[in-house]
């Protein structure tokens, strides 16, 4: 079993940054796969960013060059580093944990993300 709590969303400003965190407990964490999704209002789900346990990123093409994803397995936890925020980055904010030797994923509770205009 993992847990997976999301932290450090809240409300800024177009061109402003955030960074939000992904603390894991249960489980080892170096053996999951890690990603950050997310949700507006009336869309669906979409991968923002994911780190495999190797370390390698791949990122969703609206965020290339203004997010970063990266993980500290001794922390346990998860970063998506995000500049130049625009008001279509407003979503929900989850967090995902897939195990290498599992077929199930487990998903934080989200985290808000607003950015006025």
């Amino acid at each position: 079993q993992v847990q997976l709590v999301e932290s450090g969303g809240g409300l800024v400003q177009a061109g402003g940054s955030l960074r939000l965190s992904c603390a894991a407990s249960g489980s080892s964490f170096s053996a999951l796969r890690m990603g950050w999704y997310r949700q507006a209002p009336g869309k669906q789900r979409e991968l923002v960013a994911t780190i495999s346990r190797a370390g390698t990123t791949n990122y969703a093409d609206s965020v290339k060059g203004r997010f970063t994803i990266s993980r500290d397995n001794a922390k346990k936890t998860v970063f998506l580093q995000m500049t130049s925020l625009e008001p279509e980055d407003t979503a929900l904010y989850y967090c995902k944990g897939s195990p290498w030797y599992d077929s199930v994923d487990y998903w934080g509770q989200g985290i808000q993300v607003t950015v006025s205009s």
